[in-house]
């Protein structure tokens, strides 16, 4: 049996539990989040955190000998993914919530990147989105409003918006186009790169460029308490490693706007782990909202894509 034969049935059986698997990692970064946010400041806590990523992404591939990036176009690609995803979409969501934005909104807001990374896709990657996924789509951002107004009352869509400061909005704004950038970013230039060494150059870019704003903007003073060290381990292992990997793979295997579709059900999830882990209040109505987001996210990644102009590969002739 060839090394490749044996592999197949492992990259089937993570293909079907990836997106799954996908959903309930990337949720938890929002509970672990707010514990470690009690304890220092957004740009201090997510250089910490990427810092962590760094040194255990190089024992990974210390140990594995994985290959590393071999020109300096490829590693400039991983730079500008790094700054987009982790730096730009990290520090923008938790800088809007330190500035008072409230985690409705910034979750609304980030309910719109599925829609983003459609017309995006469809822009610069030729990704077309057929009816049924269309309909998917706007099932999906449907059911993230009913999810979000149950929890925060409708009301506040209407009322609270006008009272967010400036900053704390475009905050949350850098942190989705971030987001959506770097998801078409890293499925356009990244796609041949392994995960573990293109993770550090990653990685170590934003540690950089948060370490940078922690020294403008912040005291980076950090309370050191074990509830600090267990979240920011968290965020590193589960959600940095964990759940970005599966991201970036889901990404190299499959099309932008149904990866980003998952991105939906991360309300309705996170809504239901606060009900578990803090007893917060989950109403027939979010339940409801869920069923929704499941229905539409279910019709993105059960319609088959239909592609317009293949992208060429970076080594053909233009």
């Amino acid at each position: 049996m060839t090394h490749s034969s044996a592999a197949a049935p492992q990259h089937e059986l993570l293909a079907r539990i990836a997106p799954s698997l996908f959903v309930v990692l990337w949720s938890t970064g929002f509970i672990g989040s707010k514990f470690g946010s009690l304890y220092a400041e957004p740009f201090t806590m997510t250089a910490i955190r990427m810092a962590l990523v760094v040194a255990i992404l190089l024992m990974i591939a210390g140990l594995m000998r994985a290959p590393w990036p071999k020109t300096p176009a490829a590693i400039l690609h991983l730079v500008v993914v790094g700054l987009l995803v982790h730096a730009c979409y990290l520090c923008g969501i938790l800088y809007a919530l330190r500035l008072g934005v409230p985690v409705g909104f910034v979750a609304m807001v980030a309910g719109i990147q599925p829609i983003l990374t459609a017309v995006l896709g469809f822009c610069f990657l030729g990704e077309a989105l057929r009816g049924l996924q269309m309909w998917g789509m706007a099932l999906g951002f449907g059911g993230v409003w009913v999810v979000i107004s149950a929890k925060f009352g409708a009301s506040f869509f209407s009322t609270g918006a006008s009272n967010l400061p400036f900053s704390g909005l475009l905050a949350a704004g850098i942190g989705l186009l971030g987001i959506t950038l770097g998801t078409l970013y890293q499925k356009r230039f990244c796609t041949q790169i392994d995960l573990r060494t293109g993770g550090i150059v990653q990685y170590s870019a934003t540690a950089v460029a948060c370490l940078a704003l922690a020294f403008a903007f912040e005291t980076r003073e950090v309370n050191w308490t074990q509830s600090f060290i267990v979240a920011i381990v968290w965020l590193a292992v589960v959600l940095s490693i964990g759940a970005i990997g599966l991201l970036f793979y889901m990404i190299r295997h499959g099309a932008t706007a149904k990866v980003a579709s998952l991105f939906f059900l991360t309300p309705s999830v996170t809504a239901v782990m606060a009900y578990l882990c803090f007893d917060e209040k989950l109403s027939p109505l979010a339940v409801i909202g869920f069923a929704v987001t499941a229905a539409g996210v279910a019709l993105v990644n059960r319609t088959p894509s239909q592609p317009l102009n293949k992208v060429p590969p970076l080594d053909s002739p233009r």
